[in-house]
């Protein structure tokens, strides 16, 4: 059974950084691709950011670009997501999520497992 845990979440100021971890434990696959995803107070689930197996394929969504950085590390089986300048719009849970695929996709239901999130709150 695949689980996914992740941590690092709490409360900031605008312009700190912060840095969400995500532990990934049970059988899977090296071909795959780790992302990603928030969820702010009263709307949809939007992706974040995702990295293939390789780690040469990353794509960001255009509001963070340039702020955040996904990186993974296959022999912990972690994916990362360094925040910084963080904003109040970054307020939201963040999920990590992981497809059984070889490239990036941003459609959630591409995704096989997923986390059950942190909560990352930006004060202004």
């Amino acid at each position: 059974q695949v689980q996914l845990v992740e941590s690092g979440g709490g409360l900031v100021q605008a312009g700190d950084s912060l840095t969400l971890s995500c532990a990934i434990s049970g059988r899977t696959s090296s071909l795959d691709t780790k992302a990603w995803f928030r969820q702010a107070p009263g709307k949809e689930r939007e992706f974040v950011a995702a990295i293939n197996w390789s780690g040469r394929d990353i794509v960001y969504t255009d509001s963070v670009r340039g702020r955040f950085t996904i990186s993974r590390d296959n022999a912990k089986n972690t994916v990362y997501l360094q925040m910084n300048r963080v904003r109040p719009e970054d307020t939201a849970v963040y999920y990590c999520a992981l497809g059984k695929i070889a490239i990036v996709v941003q459609v959630e239901s591409r995704y096989d497992y997923w986390g059950r999130g942190t909560q990352v709150t930006v004060s202004s």
